[in-house]
């Protein structure tokens, strides 16, 4: 990863800063308070947001500001990635607004997707693992070191990616102990079982079961020799029992038929008197005719029929029903007709009022439309004078192009060619100044040896030398390298100068496109304006008009309607003449009824006469069925009389109670035996249920020994799985151990380059020891504090390697980034951290970023960055400059003087 661009506004003591890096080493230098930590900590928070400070968000706004924006651009395997940040207050609080990044595979919103973006498809690393490895903060040089064995252990895993394979173990642990724990309780079980598979099989069940069952067996055969006794005593007693029961019965049939014959006596008089009665109401019936129909000739004068008749009742009935039924059917159209004026004018009236309001409707759309086409001539007048702004800012624009060296459209090029020529420039010069350095070597030689009375070319004597004649030479080409260095510096102002000039051209035609395109849009929006006004006026005279027409229709259909209301009425006023005489009808067919009726009476009581008649001969009939029964029933009582043995029911009676007493007595000795069956049935459910429960058992802990075994292979297989991430974990760490001992050597000798240690060593723990020349170990506690402190930064670059290298190959890793390194240094010891800086680029490191205002590291710097505070404003401001350069041209100057 690489950082390009960073831009803040209104972040920490920044207003609005637009800093550029580059690759190499770039040193932010300033007096202490100016602000130089604050723009890593910027790109650190535009990485991972708020776990990237110290404190909250609050913190990271500008005091006296409401909004702060942060915008990283930066490469990532060879892809540009933009990252903005957008804090807003709200109240007494601050909030992320927006968070947002920009990528080649799309964006990515969300602060916490944005952070999780970075981490673990980036970088592969969290904010905690970014500043262990490649952000070494100011104080925290010593992180490491000072850390616990415990927790670093888990800084420098995390960092290797070893962290997941530890998860992964303690994962297999737990999945091993909850297998114990299962397995612990299934084997508890099966112990159990077995205990209560023994238990069982002590009771001999099976031999206790065949003893029941020949218990039960001898029970049966004395039940059944009792249920036989008891079988003949019962036929003993329902012999006797037949005995009584037929003398009974006779007995019962001769008192029932000297009832019955007394009953038959009884209803023969009875009968005889019903005659007599039936013969009055007979006369009663005759008399009451006769006064109905004296009653008739008056009933069918008041019905309007000459006779008395069922025929003249008919026929006046059959006139009454045809004009009935004319009137009806009148009554029913004039009905349909009424419902149908009615429906016609209310569907009328409905239909008024459904144009009245959608008139009402057409009228309000036509005033939105005249309101949207007033708004919009208003946002017409606003487009069109952002369209004079955006084309008169062309304009200028393009002016500004017409004294300049190029055309819109080649900017870009052209700062490419002036940045092209700049690296030639500084080729130039950094040979010029490799040539110069030589030359004054030559020249200072050849003056010390001319100074010795010695020829500068081969050493001897002066006197005689042919070569005297070159120190001048020598001296006339220094005097042109240094005017060649200062015409090579003098371009690369001009050059510089020009590139500024070009990347402001650059940023203007980049303007330029987009005020071409803001203006193709503004215009497309005024002719959308334009034609939407003039829809707009155009729909809403249309809507007035068609409103117009529809409340004309609405008054035509209201006049429609009450014409069919008045229709309507007129025919419910015929429905009621016709209702008034078809009541007149019914009044008359009433008075036919009566006549109807007392002629429907006197058939009645004819019918009822003869009714009488006939039962009345019914009943001397019966009467004298009746006493010929009575004569039979007196011949069969004397018969029964005859047939009647009370010796022998006597002796039935006896028989039947001794069997009754025996009966009694058998049952009471069957119902104990039945017990006692009962009670041996039981035991042999019981022994029978035992028996099953012992196979149950026995299914159940074979069922439960393969379980525990399926347990005890899953236990072995989860010990082997925890094994495995272990030792793989323990693998990877030596790999890492070895090849980060090496780097650790390699960086250390190279930092602290003494005599005084022989080398370090790296354990499987990630502790280190320091060896003396001697072979006397030392923890790096031991050490001096710029000892420690070149000590901590060797395993910090070490670690940044690794991961950079990788096991397996080079990954990819962010900038290396040191805040303020030379706190604990001497002036010695900052000399070893410039040759440190210079190995790790050595080794590959694209871009370093140092925050310091030590004059060797802002010497060895390629880029420099100045950053000052204004003590008005208490706002700071950063400015970038080409370091290293200007450092040998000031050497080199420093040298002609």
């Amino acid at each position: 990863m690489k950082f390009d661009r960073l831009r803040l506004r209104n972040f920490k003591p920044y207003a609005d800063t637009d800093l550029r890096f580059e690759d190499g080493v770039t040193v932010i230098h300033g007096l202490n308070g100016s602000g130089k930590s604050s723009l890593l900590e910027a790109c650190f928070f535009a990485l991972y947001g708020s776990r990237a400070l110290d404190g909250t968000l609050d913190d990271a706004v500008t005091t006296g500001a409401d909004e702060t924006d942060v915008e990283l651009w930066f490469t990532h395997a060879g892809e540009e990635f933009k990252i903005t940040r957008e804090l807003r207050r709200s109240g007494d609080s601050i909030s992320t607004r927006t968070c947002t990044l920009d990528g080649p595979d799309g964006v990515v919103e969300g602060a916490r997707d944005v952070r999780e973006f970075v981490g673990e498809d980036l970088l592969r690393m969290d904010s905690d693992s970014f500043r262990n490895c490649a952000y070494i903060r100011q104080g925290e040089v010593n992180r490491l070191i000072n850390a616990s064995p415990r927790e670093r252990r888990e800084m420098i895993d995390d960092l290797l990616q070893l962290g997941k394979l530890e998860e992964y173990r303690e994962r297999a642990s737990d999945a091993r102990l909850g297998v114990e724990d299962v397995l612990s309780d299934k084997r508890g079980g099966l112990n159990k079982l077995d205990e209560q598979i023994a238990a069982k099989e002590a009771k001999d069940l099976h031999d206790r079961l065949n003893e029941l069952e020949s218990d039960l067996a001898a029970l049966d055969d004395e039940i059944e020799r009792f249920e036989g006794n008891r079988e003949d005593a019962r036929e003993t007693k329902e012999e006797a029992e037949s005995i009584i029961e037929q003398a009974e019965e006779r007995e019962s049939e001769l008192e029932e038929l000297s009832g019955e014959i007394e009953e038959l006596e009884a209803s023969i008089r009875e009968t005889e008197s019903e005659r007599e009665a039936l013969l009055e109401e007979i006369t009663e019936l005759r008399e009451r005719i006769e006064e109905r129909e004296s009653e008739l000739e008056a009933l069918a004068d008041d019905a309007g029929i000459g006779a008395a008749t069922a025929d003249a009742v008919a026929d006046a009935r059959e006139t009454i029903d045809d004009r009935e039924a004319d009137l009806r059917e009148q009554r029913q159209e004039q009905r349909d007709e009424v419902r149908a004026r009615e429906s016609e004018a209310e569907s009328l009236a409905n239909e008024a009022r459904r144009l009245r309001e959608d008139a009402g409707e057409k009228h309000e759309r036509a005033d939105e439309l005249e309101r949207e086409a007033d708004g919009d001539e208003a946002d017409l007048e606003e487009v069109r004078a952002d369209l004079e702004e955006v084309v008169e800012e062309r304009e200028a624009i393009e002016s500004r192009f017409a004294d300049a060296p190029v055309e819109i459209g080649e900017a870009d090029a052209h700062r490419e060619t002036l940045r092209e020529e700049l690296d030639e420039v500084q080729a130039e010069i950094e040979e010029t100044v490799g040539t110069l350095a030589s030359a004054r070597d030559r020249v200072e030689e050849a003056e010390e040896l001319l100074e010795e009375g010695n020829c500068p070319e081969c050493g001897q004597p002066v006197e005689d030398s042919p070569h005297v004649d070159s120190l001048e030479s020598d001296r006339e080409r220094v005097e042109e390298l240094s005017a060649e260095l200062g015409r090579l510096n003098g371009r690369k102002a001009d050059l510089k100068a020009e590139i500024e000039d070009a990347e402001a051209l650059t940023d203007a035609e980049s303007r330029a496109q987009t005020l071409a395109e803001r203006r193709e849009m503004l215009e497309a929006r005024v002719d959308e304006l334009e034609a939407e006004i003039e829809a707009d006026r155009a729909a809403t005279e249309e809507l007035r008009e068609e409103a117009d027409e529809l409340e004309a229709e609405a008054e035509e259909t209201e006049a429609e309607a009450e014409e069919t209301e008045a229709e309507a009425e007129q025919a419910r006023n015929r429905v009621g003449e016709l209702d008034e005489e078809l009541d007149d009808l019914e009044e008359r067919r009433e008075r036919l009824d009566a006549v109807a009726d007392a002629l429907d009476a006197i058939d009645d009581d004819e019918d009822e006469i003869e009714r009488l008649r006939e039962k009345r001969e019914s009943k001397a009939e019966l009467a004298d069925e009746r006493r010929d029964r009575l004569e039979a029933l007196r011949e069969r009582r004397d018969e029964l009389r005859e047939q009647f043995d009370r010796d022998r029911v006597e002796d039935a009676r006896t028989q039947r109670d001794d069997a009754a007493d025996y009966l009694e007595k058998v049952e009471a000795k069957l119902d104990s035996l039945a017990e006692r069956r009962d009670e041996l049935t039981g035991q042999i459910g019981s022994v029978e249920k035992e028996i099953q429960e012992l196979e149950a058992l026995r299914a159940d802990r074979e069922e439960l020994a393969e379980t525990v075994a399926d347990l005890e292979s899953l236990h072995e297989e989860t010990e082997r799985l925890e094994q495995t991430y272990g030792d793989l974990r323990a693998e990877l760490r030596q790999r890492n151990v070895e090849t980060l001992e090496r780097m650790l050597n390699e960086t250390f000798d190279l930092a602290y380059g003494n005599d005084a240690y022989s080398h370090i060593e790296l354990d499987g723990e990630y502790d280190l020891t320091v060896y003396q020349k001697d072979g006397t170990p030392l923890s790096p506690e031991q050490l001096s504090g710029g000892e420690r402190a070149l000590f901590n930064l060797s395993l910090r670059c070490a670690i940044y390697r690794l991961l950079s290298e990788g096991i397996e190959g080079a990954a990819p890793t962010p900038p290396l980034i040191l805040d303020e390194p030379t706190v604990f240094l001497d002036s010695g010891h900052v000399s070893r951290l410039v040759n440190l800086v210079e190995e790790m680029r050595g080794f590959g490191v694209r871009q370093i970023l140092i925050v310091s205002h030590d004059e060797e590291l802002v010497d060895a710097a390629d880029e420099l960055v100045t950053v000052e505070k204004d003590t008005t404003t208490n706002r700071s401001t950063a400015r970038r400059e080409d370091a290293a350069t200007l450092a040998r041209a000031e050497a080199i100057l420093e040298g002609d003087d």
